[in-house]
């Protein structure tokens, strides 16, 4: 087992990409903690994950934009579980708009949530790295940090930050053999896209030259890769996951 007895902490780990890398660790051995702002969903998963796979897990639910909640989710996965190994950032939203419509609460929301939510949890976490001088930080960014998309100036701009503050980091704490390191998904399968008409999903999967959506599983297997020992010289770096369709 490639994680065996580590503790990774997962923002966003009730459902969808979160939650297949919450079940991707648990089956490596791993302890998990998870926080949802949908408390009740975020408890079954851990469950759910404690009885499948027969691992310790702890479920908070915890607003990312503010720092002190992250900082009790922190402090007590560390006490629960006396360790903690990994964090995956992936806790996000999004309300799209044009920027000629965009109001400042949309803005201002999206920023919030997946700006400052990862620098939140980063920073969180860092004291307890630190002193054990390990640790794996993985930033869930996304394809439209890298090329943009249309009515997406709010989601695009976080993203292209998240990938930013990775590089950033990466460097603050290589000395303390804290990696970090970002994933940039492509069209993803979850609850957002099945929302979708066969007609857009048609039209998406033409962009893509594997000709079809990603699985939150590719996403999960990039993760396990970057939080366990055959990524210990991988740093600052982006992973996409996206079938090609950006270069």
């Amino acid at each position: 087992m490639r994680l065996k007895d580590q503790a990774a902490l997962i923002t966003g780990g009730a459902q969808g990409i979160g939650r297949a890398i919450a079940e991707t660790y648990a089956k490596e051995g791993c302890k998990i903690s998870i926080c949802d702002v949908n408390e009740p969903v975020a408890q079954a998963t851990a469950e759910e994950i404690k009885k499948a796979y027969g691992v310790d897990t702890l479920a908070a639910k915890v607003n990312v934009t503010a720092i002190e909640e992250c900082e009790k989710w922190v402090e007590a996965t560390a006490q629960k579980f006396g360790r903690v190994d990994i964090l995956v950032n992936n806790a996000g939203i999004t309300k799209d708009n044009l920027v000629m419509r965009m109001s400042d609460a949309e803005w201002d929301a999206v920023i919030a949530v997946n700006l400052k939510g990862v620098f939140n949890c980063t920073k969180a976490v860092v004291r307890p790295m630190f002193k054990a001088r390990a640790g794996r930080i993985v930033n869930i960014a996304s394809i439209v940090g890298l090329m943009g998309n249309a009515g997406q100036v709010n989601y695009s701009a976080t993203k292209g930050g998240v990938i930013a503050m990775t590089k950033t980091c990466a460097r603050e704490f290589a000395s303390r053999n804290v990696l970090v390191n970002a994933i940039a998904p492509g069209f993803i399968r979850t609850a957002m896209t099945d929302k979708l008409t066969d007609e857009q999903k048609k039209k998406l999967s033409e962009m893509i030259p594997l000709e079809r959506l990603g699985e939150a599983q590719d996403v999960a297997n990039a993760a396990l890769f970057l939080a366990s020992a055959e990524s210990s010289y991988i740093t600052g770096q982006v992973i996409s996951v996206n079938g090609g369709m950006y270069m």
